[in-house]
């Protein structure tokens, strides 16, 4: 699996955009509105290399905190011109409240990608890069208010272990998300998806990465990953509670969510 990453890193996010024709970037927007973080929120992403995670969560509670100013000054109605202008800097200097991203990935070349996207699109505030195993992670214990992985879940060896460490790390009242690939429920839906994994994948894989084996290993992951229900009960095994899934688009993917109580 390690070498598998290693080899599509680079084409990660091209490749991405070709398999899931886009889509993907809106099911990790309504992950993200799911999560719905407040400012001064501790998030743990974990197999989040590229970093497409932890920069919609700085815009989402940058989002937040411009929103909270603005409600802030608009029941301040007889501030000074000076006084809203030195409120606007000091948000400037704290946009996060606080809030901070750690970005955990086994495969030094994800991570790698993930800190030349964050440099290029000027994101430093609130944001760290960790080397690390998701069945065994260099944290303590109750340290993170959510712990998120996308897309990364079913490439760990041994999800039961990777499932103890995100309780773990989480703090008492923190949250479990995962995106992950899942079952299509629809039986006419689900032959087509298999054509179009088994076929199509692959070949993007060789045209885009030159790479068909990696893609190949990545659609047939999905295909052996546990189905919605049996991956809910494995996190409700872990420790977690409320625990429920959302399916999108009729199972391509699903989010899963837990509670640490």
């Amino acid at each position: 699996v390690y070498e598998v990453f290693e080899n599509v890193a680079k084409k990660y996010d091209v490749m991405n955009d070709s398999m899931t024709l886009g889509i993907h970037r809106v099911w990790k927007d309504i992950f993200m509105h799911k999560m719905n973080p407040c400012p001064g929120t501790l998030l743990l992403d974990v197999a989040g290399g590229t970093g497409d995670i932890a920069f919609r969560f700085i815009n989402y509670v940058r989002s937040v905190r411009q929103r909270q100013l603005q409600r802030k000054l608009k029941h301040h109605q007889n501030l000074s011109w000076q006084e809203i202008f030195d409120s606007y800097q000091k948000d400037q200097f704290n946009s996060l409240g606080d809030s901070q991203v750690v970005v955990c990935d086994i495969n030094r070349e994800m991570l790698k990608v993930g800190k030349q996207k964050a440099q290029h699109l000027g994101y430093s505030e609130g944001l760290s890069w960790v080397l690390g195993n998701a069945e065994e992670l260099p944290f303590d214990d109750d340290k993170f208010d959510v712990y998120t992985i996308a897309f990364g879940i079913r490439n760990v060896t041994r999800i039961d272990l990777a499932l103890q460490e995100a309780y773990r790390v989480l703090k008492p009242g923190g949250r479990f998300l995962c995106l992950e690939f899942s079952h299509v429920s629809n039986p006419l839906l689900s032959r087509l998806y298999d054509l179009y994994s088994f076929q199509v994948i692959p070949v993007l894989g060789e045209v885009i990465a030159g790479d068909w084996r990696s893609y190949q290993y990545l659609v047939e992951s999905i295909r052996q990953f546990p189905p919605q229900e049996e991956l809910k009960a494995m996190i409700e095994d872990a420790g977690f509670f409320k625990v429920d899934y959302e399916n999108l688009n009729f199972g391509i993917v699903a989010i899963h969510s837990g509670f640490k109580l």
